[in-house]
């Protein structure tokens, strides 16, 4: 069959597998001495070494001629061939889509994402790990393109195009690549407004050094009457400053109310809208459960969300808003434990968000689903775990200015259920 297919497309005999071998093994030797250079092409001036990396790179790159010019015109014996180029480089490295969607989101941000384009030895057409390839590509990049540029509405509009015509087709492998670089997506995207959020907060912490001398002279000998004459004079400072940081202040508050501060702030607030739109994708393709299970372990940023700018915040209670709807979904099949972590977590952020400046965050259709969703959902967790929620739930409720939502009637119930015991 080889020999056919040989005459056919006019190729001659396979080469030898010690000579493939040889040909493959100065491939990633070049490849990578390619990698090395380009790291330090940017810089102003190169180093001796940089420069020796070159004429390493340019010899190597000439035996691979070499070496496939004796394969094309020289051929031996028929032997085995590998099925991979670059073996250190494959793109099977960039997202696995074959098995768990939870792939390192810092393989998809390879800073040389061309290497992972090398195609496989004997394959002519393209194929579906390719297509999933460049969709995580495309996802990866909107990440770093700016929302004002005019290649990030391209980037999207790509994106949207490649998973419709996938959803399209139908086919089992194409939606699972929608699925899965959307998952992988999610994460990173998750990751990256967690950082944002905490590097914009800890911009605005004010009093850190204040609290860090106090306890340094806490712990001197006669600390604790040192402290008192420090603070008064320190009352003494701030009284003489304030005039002068009132105005400053105010224009501060005023921007943090209106969103518009800092830079951080306005990357949380793409990051956040970006999310939200791969939710409503996961949700489009079904795959919302791999978001669910995410979002139930980002303590951390339901945390951070609750002193987050008002337009990230809306952002993030809409995301938690059609995730909490998806639990009671007939098909959808959620652990307690992902349960409970959702509504420990992130309860909090309902209570105390923001219900927007211009229109409501949530409609108030949206807000009785998913108070609904959240009573369903509690009602399926053990008597200890709603105690718990509706606990914490009771504490913000009182002390928030919302009144949304209202879980008064999960609470009569457990209640109720708690009287039983003892009848």
């Amino acid at each position: 069959m080889g020999t056919e297919l040989d005459i056919a497309y006019g190729y001659k005999t396979r080469p030898s597998s010690l000579l493939s071998s040889f040909f493959m093994s100065t491939v990633n030797a070049a490849a990578k001495t390619l990698v090395l250079v380009a790291k330090t092409e940017q810089a102003e001036r190169w180093k001796a070494k940089d420069h020796l990396r070159f004429v390493v790179m340019l010899v190597t790159w000439m035996a691979v001629w070499v070496l496939r010019f004796l394969m094309d015109y020289f051929p031996c014996a028929i032997g085995p061939s590998p099925q991979y180029l670059l073996g250190g480089f494959s793109p099977a490295g960039l997202l696995d889509f074959s098995g768990s969607s939870s792939s390192s989101s810092s393989s998809l941000m390879s800073s040389f994402p061309s290497l992972d384009l090398v195609v496989q030895e004997g394959v002519d057409g393209p194929s579906i790990e390719a297509l999933g390839r460049a969709l995580s590509q495309i996802l990866a990049l909107l990440n770093e393109i700016p929302a004002t540029s005019g290649k990030y509405q391209f980037a999207m509009a790509m994106a949207d195009r490649i998973m419709d015509e996938n959803a399209r087709c139908g086919h089992v492998a194409l939606l699972h690549i929608n699925r899965t670089a959307l998952a992988s997506a999610f994460e990173r995207t998750s990751s990256l407004l967690y950082r944002a959020l905490e590097r914009s907060q800890a911009e605005d912490e004010v009093g850190g050094s204040n609290a860090w001398t106090t306890r340094v002279i806490r712990a001197l000998p006669m600390g604790s009457y040192l402290n008192s004459y420090v603070k008064g004079l320190g009352f003494c400072v701030n009284a003489i400053m304030s005039t002068v940081a009132n105005v400053g202040k105010f224009q501060l508050q005023k921007k943090r109310q209106l969103g518009v501060v800092g830079e951080e702030e306005v990357m949380a607030e793409k990051l956040s809208q970006e999310l939200l739109w791969m939710t409503t994708k996961l949700r489009d393709f079904g795959a919302v459960d791999e978001a669910l299970v995410q979002w139930s372990f980002a303590s951390g940023l339901a945390s951070l969300s609750l002193s987050a700018n008002v337009r990230v915040q809306g952002s993030i209670v809409k995301i938690s808003a059609i995730l909490f709807r998806e639990l009671i979904a007939e098909d959808m099949v959620i652990s307690i434990q992902v349960k409970f972590r959702l509504l420990l977590f992130w309860l909090p952020l309902f209570c105390h968000a923001s219900n927007g400046l211009a229109y409501p965050v949530l409609t108030r259709f949206e807000k009785i689903e998913v108070e609904r969703a959240i009573d369903e959902a509690l009602s399926s967790l053990p008597a200890m775990d709603q105690e718990v929620i509706l606990t914490n739930w009771l504490q913000d409720f009182t002390i928030a200015a919302s009144d949304w939502p209202n879980l008064q009637f999960s609470y009569d119930r457990w209640c109720q259920s708690s009287r039983k015991v003892v009848t």
